[in-house]
């Protein structure tokens, strides 16, 4: 009996070690699950973890090599989920362990991972940790920032002019402590000290609990707010006269923010996951880092541990006023910085920004993910984006994020990110199939009767199907390892093309409003190619054979060109 069971062990230790695949993320598509508003199981009008478990056969049908959760710890919800008032537990909300469990068992058996939101910048002001350290308690005393009052004329001031991301003072005095501590965000979400060495222990503990129970990876939330400055000095004035002294944008952010001590942590956080990984015999285990940053100190998170630094230059530096030589700038420019061994990475939407229909228009919402689903490396989608939802305008009076609600009646619009986080579209039922309830946490939008998965499932031609062709080319070979070229043809058509052998794919978007005809017929290219997929607007349709002499792009269209033998392959022709 022992024989067999030391036997068994073996195979066991054998066949893990086999399966382990080091490249599994390169060429990735990883999916973002907001859980609040993905899909409710119990009829509350918020999504849950059971949930989520129910439509997992739909992020594996769409091709998601794994799916990032946005927070689902315990929390008293003051930023819905991104104040934690327990690293290692389930918000009731949204489930228990068990229900979190069976969520990895299922799945793992559809072939995808997960990766949790990783909240380390702060905690909930309900942490056990803050009411200890509120008492002086050791060793949590030290686990928050503290400083004392600044005393003007006899009056209390904060320590210094510091501002909170969500409006005023990033400042709040404590009557019992006697203290101000520092909350860069809410004030229900106190910063954490990352300079007290058993604070950042209990943080590895989190990390490693997750990884026990099946995790792949980490979308780490606002990285470069952890550390600041030592000294507390005063940030500079921006100078805006547009916006009031109170607006986070009214400071140069050099004290609160990208800190270097920050780069050291997460080379510490790498280390625990690969040894993590070796030690289980388990894939090298995904970090995304979420940092609002420059180009250059974004870039630096590649070498200090991030698998991907997230890329947000179609959130923040591209819009629907973009030209083509504006893309390929910034395309080119993220290539470039890309070190060796490194992978790129393209973010086409996530939770905090407009989705990408509403952000270039309706008649651009595929031309971002063709884009980003041909460029080398990986792509990330927010859910809904592959069904072309678009934001839902709010009043003040349904503004619920405390972003919008703290800026008030006149610039509440500026800050919410209410809009993008409305209940994912299922189909035309009772509040567009997300919950059975007719009152949901946020308002369902009210085009779901017409713009919905199931009906897109129905249909011959549409957002759902486009992004499924997209994904089934990504898979192949010439996406994978192929060169990659980025040209502009008449200062307007962008034009990305990846080559490996026989085989030739194109992507060619016009942002304008008037056609184009291109001609590429001087470069080593098949003299014939083929459309496989265009936007839902456009007037070409995919199997329709072009010549290179004279490429013909619609007006507001994008275009996906492959070689002949590469669309009869894969129809069978």
């Amino acid at each position: 009996m022992l024989r067999l069971t030391i036997l068994t062990c073996f195979l066991l230790i054998v066949a893990s070690s086999a399966a382990v695949n080091p490249n599994w993320y390169k060429n990735a598509v990883v999916y973002q699950i907001y859980p609040r508003s993905f899909k409710d199981s119990n009829g509350d009008g918020i999504g849950d973890l059971n949930g989520i478990t129910s439509k997992l056969e739909h992020v594996a049908d769409i091709g998601a090599d794994a799916f990032w959760l946005s927070p689902i710890y315990k929390s008293p919800q003051v930023d819905f989920g991104y104040d934690i008032s327990n690293f290692t537990d389930i918000e009731p909300t949204y489930g228990t362990l068990a229900d979190f469990d069976r969520l990895v068992a299922k799945a793992k058996s559809l072939g995808l991972k997960v990766i949790m939101d990783f909240v380390p910048n702060h905690s909930s002001h309900e942490h056990p940790w803050f009411k200890k350290s509120i008492q002086r308690i050791k060793p949590y005393d030290e686990f928050y920032v503290w400083r004392n009052a600044k005393i003007i004329n006899g009056t209390r001031h904060p320590p210094n002019n510091w501002l909170s991301n969500f409006q005023g003072s990033a400042w709040q005095w404590n009557d019992v402590r006697k203290q101000y501590y520092l909350h860069q965000f809410a004030a229900g979400q106190p910063d954490l000290n990352y300079r007290n060495p058993t604070l950042r222990q209990e943080m590895t503990k989190v990390l490693t609990f997750w990884m026990n129970r099946g995790v792949s990876g980490f979308r780490i939330d606002a990285i470069n707010h952890m550390y600041e400055d030592i000294h507390f000095r005063d940030e500079p004035s921006a100078n805006r006269t547009d916006i009031p002294k109170t607006d986070y944008d009214s400071l140069v952010h050099i004290y609160t923010k990208d800190q270097n001590e920050t780069y050291e942590v997460l080379k510490s956080w790498r280390k625990l996951m690969d040894d993590h990984s070796a030690r289980t015999k388990t894939d090298p285990k995904m970090i995304l880092t979420e940092a609002y940053a420059s180009h250059d100190l974004t870039v630096k998170y590649y070498n200090s541990g991030s698998t991907v630094p997230f890329n947000f230059m179609f959130i923040t530096d591209l819009h629907n006023s973009s030209n083509a030589m504006d893309f390929k700038r910034l395309i080119d420019r993220w290539m470039k910085a890309v070190p060796n061994g490194k992978v790129a990475n393209w973010v086409v939407g996530n939770h905090d920004n407009h989705r990408v229909a509403s952000r270039f228009g309706r008649s651009r919402a595929d031309e971002i993910s063709m884009i980003a689903m041909t460029l080398p490396g990986i792509a990330v989608i927010y859910n809904g984006d592959e069904i072309g939802m678009e934001d839902r305008n709010f009043t003040y009076a349904e503004t619920v994020d405390p972003a919008g609600c703290n800026s008030g009646p006149a610039r509440y619009q500026l800050r919410s990110r209410d809009p993008e986080r409305t209940p994912y579209q299922w189909d035309n039922t009772t509040s567009a199939g997300f919950s059975t309830n007719r009152k949901t946490w946020l308002p369902v939008h009210s085009n779901y009767k017409t713009l919905n998965l199931k009906r897109q499932k129905g249909e011959y031609y549409n957002h759902y199907q486009i992004f499924k062709i997209l994904r089934s080319m990504k898979r192949r070979p010439v996406i994978e390892r192929g060169t990659s070229k980025v040209e502009v043809y008449g200062n307007r058509i962008l034009c990305i093309t990846r080559s490996l052998g026989n085989d030739t794919v194109i992507v060619m978007t016009n942002p304008s409003n008037r056609p184009a005809a291109v001609n590429i017929s001087s470069r080593e290219l098949p003299p014939v190619l083929i459309v496989y997929a265009a936007n839902v607007d456009s007037t070409l349709r995919p199997g329709t054979l072009v010549v290179t002499n004279s490429l013909f792009v619609p007006e507001y269209s994008s275009i996906l060109f492959t070689s002949l033998n590469i669309y009869w392959s894969d129809h069978n022709v």
